[in-house]
């Protein structure tokens, strides 16, 4: 081999290396099937995620339980918002991490910038199921898709008890924390199975008369926003009782009047609450949370029960008036809420379920931070 043969071989492998090391191998893909259907191409082990809503994070903490916000770099500021409490227990583990996170606004009411996801080079952006026709009308996902973003559809929130498990395992498979997800899984179907199992063997007729109010004390003036067969619902017909809005709405959500109300006169009522009154001062609502006290709980709940047209109801005057966190109604933890009601509806059947050791075994084994405050309280 004459020198010059061997100049232009040894150059030619330099830049070869050079080419190896600028360029590192393309990162490996993956095709999964989201909620909504969809077959999507998208990174496995996806780095630079947005979030459509920053409540998301109750399901990122159980995968990336070391570092919750390492490939978070957007979200919807509904966390800071209307969960203020658990923000700050975010917060609390990275402060920087979190100040670093962009607002991109709702991808559902045409303030999201796809120019400013592409900028921030986002590998993946996850939106709720509920959403979608508005996201497919606004544009958001053709947009995003056009850009080589990839676009997937969880569900927490519509049909929890049938999408839960689905969303989990497709969040570990994209996040490439398929044990995290499955260590999950495990313990979900377990904590369900406590209620589902021996609910299955109570006769209908058996099965108390349960209305539940959508955010009691939202509007002071306003009775009231109800459950259909979605959601909260859903919970209350696998917690053994008879949800008075599947009766009446095939929808997520519906309105029930006063009097409808003291006309039905249920056996048992539950309201949801969480700590709005930081952005909304005026609400009168039970503000359940990591921060919430037992004295203003309870004060709180008290009010509720004597708001007009409440005090000669039956639930009332039988102190079956409970109020449980709202944000179950949009998180993989639905299962303790099950198991709060369960021990509601059927007490003597369910003496021995603690929804309050699930509680603390979920944080031990699954989250970043340590259980506080309350989270679902009975009028005393």
């Amino acid at each position: 081999m004459n020198n010059l043969m061997r100049r232009v071989l040894i150059g030619t492998g330099a830049a070869l290396l050079s080419l190896t090391v600028a360029f590192p191998s393309l990162a490996e893909m993956i095709t999964v099937t989201d909620i909504a259907g969809r077959s999507v191409d998208v990174k496995k082990g996806v780095e630079r995620v947005i979030l459509g809503e920053g409540r998301m994070m109750y399901t990122v903490a159980v995968l990336d339980r070391e570092k919750p916000f390492q490939r978070i770099i957007g979200w919807k500021d509904d966390l800071i918002k209307y969960d203020p409490d658990a923000f700050r227990k975010f917060e609390a583990l990275d402060k920087d991490a979190t100040s670093k996170i962009i607002n991109f606004g709702s991808p559902y009411a045409g303030d999201f910038s796809v120019e400013n996801a592409i900028a921030n080079k986002a590998d993946l952006v996850m939106l709720d199921l509920g959403s979608y026709f508005k996201a497919d009308e606004s544009g958001v996902i053709g947009n995003l898709e056009k850009a080589g973003i990839p676009v997937l559809f969880i569900d927490y929130r519509i049909n929890p008890t049938e999408n839960t498990v689905p969303s989990l395992q497709l969040m570990g498979r994209v996040f490439d924390r398929g044990d995290e997800a499955q260590e999950f899984v495990d313990f979900y179907i377990q904590q369900m199975r406590k209620v589902t199992l021996p609910v299955s063997q109570i006769p209908s007729d058996e099965r108390p008369l349960v209305f539940l109010e959508n955010a009691p004390g939202w509007d002071k003036e306003f009775c009231c926003n109800t459950y259909g067969p979605y959601n909260f619902g859903r919970l209350v017909d696998q917690a053994g009782g008879i949800n008075w809005g599947s009766q009446r709405f095939s929808t997520y959500q519906g309105e029930a009047s006063l009097e409808a109300l003291i006309t039905s006169d249920p056996d048992i009522i539950i309201g949801t609450g969480a700590n709005w009154a930081e952005d909304r001062p005026e609400v009168s609502s039970v503000l359940l949370g990591y921060e919430a006290s037992a004295e203003s709980v309870d004060k709180r709940l008290k009010a509720l029960s004597e708001r007009n047209g409440f005090k000669e109801l039956k639930a009332v005057k039988d102190k079956r008036f409970h109020s449980v966190y709202h944000q179950f109604y949009n998180s993989p933890y639905h299962f303790v809420a099950l198991q709060a009601m369960a021990k509601w509806i059927h007490p003597d059947e369910f003496s021995d379920l603690d929804p309050d050791a699930t509680f603390v075994e979920l944080h031990e084994r699954f989250l970043p931070f340590g259980t506080s405050g309350q989270f679902w309280a009975s009028l005393k």
